[in-house]
């Protein structure tokens, strides 16, 4: 396989176009950078790729982008604009044996004059050894290395490997870049897709910004002979519906809970329950959820609406008894009651400044009048000798001093002037008055 990968240069892309056998995908792969679609922000002229194009020299790169945006048709495509030799590699089907291979052909050619772009595709899919075994070539200009990757290089790749490439975001396709894929497909074809303008905006919903797979499916519908335009319904019985893009254990899981958090903080119910809905269809685990919601109520909500995490275990509780499609309702309703709850961070900032103050403190003991005296030693020692029993004082309020004598009173908590904690507040202000009467 290496032999075939390796052996040669690469066809030249617009030497000739593929067979009419070839899959659509395959014979609408754009032939010259200007025919990428979606990705002007890198192609066109004031672009990082634009402008390396015109200087006529490669840096390394990362095309981080969602599945079907061109990041292996863009690195072909770029390596033929400047004249570059193109090698291709699969992280999935390559090891250490084809690294070593392409870099000692990369030798070869470079000693003839002809510099080597080497495309990785999956590069995150390299472990740490091997991502360092392209440092040496990288940083002598063996090759000019372009890595594709789904995931989010931060935590895929190598700092050493991210210092010396520069990171470029595709985006997803929108709706004009994939009308456009459209408009080419019907071209090709030689006929228009047999749809009505709704279904043809369904058609590019369901296909999620995966150019690829718009294609894939425009060639399902050509292929099907359809005489009458289909309506929506008509084609979501034709065609398989595609699943969001979500992996419960990488970047879209994080994207969408940093979401629905951010929205819940921000009080928009709407937009919080958009963000819930795209993390549950895409088949997130409930309970996964519930945690996040349970963890909001304390850390975001708090002591403004103490019934806030009372509904989240509620909803944690309705969801194990019911299951799924009927309990789902249940965290809907917990989400929408974070959302438009009082906010207040009052418990979490006095639990961070607490454990700080615990931290730094270290075993100081607590005063003498607050400690049990079990034993008669312990009770001459002075162990409990002054406590106020507090219910017995006037107002059920002796004004006693627990703090540690070489530490002296100290403030954590602020409660807001929000919901619950405005009552709060109040009692904390009539205490601290009652206090220094007695003092």
């Amino acid at each position: 396989m290496a032999d075939d990968l390796f052996g040669g240069d690469a066809p030249h892309l617009s030497a000739a176009p593929p067979p009419g056998t070839a899959p659509l995908a395959e014979r609408l792969r754009p032939r010259h950078l200007s025919e990428v679609v979606g990705q002007e922000h890198l192609t066109g002229p004031d672009g990082a790729i634009g402008r390396m194009v015109a200087a006529g020299t490669l840096a390394s790169i990362i095309l981080w982008g969602p599945p079907g945006t061109g990041k292996t048709t863009t690195a072909r495509l770029l390596a033929e604009a400047v004249g570059m030799r193109f090698a291709p590699l699969s992280a999935v089907f390559s090891g250490v044996a084809d690294l070593k291979k392409v870099f000692a052909d990369a030798e070869k050619m470079a000693s003839a004059g002809k510099r080597t772009l080497l495309f990785v595709d999956e590069i995150h899919r390299f472990n740490r050894a091997q991502q360092d075994g392209f440092l040496p070539y990288v940083e002598r200009g063996t090759v000019v290395l372009v890595g594709a990757t789904t995931e989010n290089p931060s935590f895929a790749l190598n700092a050493a490997l991210l210092s010396r490439a520069q990171v470029l975001v595709l985006h997803r396709l929108d709706q004009e870049a994939m009308a456009t894929l459209l408009a080419r497909a019907e071209a090709e074809v030689g006929k228009p897709l047999p749809l009505t303008p709704e279904a043809r905006e369904a058609l590019t919903a369901s296909a999620d910004g995966d150019g690829r797979f718009l294609l894939n499916q425009v060639e399902t519908l050509f292929a099907a002979g359809i005489a009458d335009p289909l309506d929506p319904a008509a084609l979501a019985q034709l065609l398989h519906r595609r699943m969001p893009v979500y992996d419960k254990d990488r970047d879209g899981h994080y994207n969408l809970i940093s979401a629905l958090h951010k929205a819940l903080r921000g009080s928009d119910p709407q937009a919080a329950l958009y963000y819930l809905a795209r993390m549950l269809v895409a088949g997130e685990e409930p309970l996964y959820v519930l945690r996040r919601l349970v963890r909001f109520a304390s850390e975001d909500v708090g002591l403004a609406d103490p019934q806030a995490l009372v509904q989240c275990l509620a909803a944690k509780d309705a969801y194990q008894f019911l299951g799924s499609p009927e309990g789902e309702l249940a965290i809907v309703q917990a989400c929408l009651y974070l959302a438009t709850a009082p906010k207040s961070n009052a418990a979490y900032a006095a639990q961070k400044a607490a454990f700080a103050s615990a931290r730094d403190t270290g075993s100081l003991a607590p005063p003498a009048n607050i400690l049990n005296a079990p034993t008669k030693l312990m009770k001459e020692l002075g162990y409990g000798a002054g406590y106020e029993y507090d219910h017995d004082a006037e107002g059920g309020f002796s004004g006693a001093n627990y703090w540690p004598e070489a530490m002296g009173p100290q403030t954590y908590y602020h409660p807001t002037g929000r919901g619950f904690e405005k009552r709060i507040a109040e009692r904390i202000a009539w205490w601290d008055e009652q206090r220094k009467a007695r003092e």
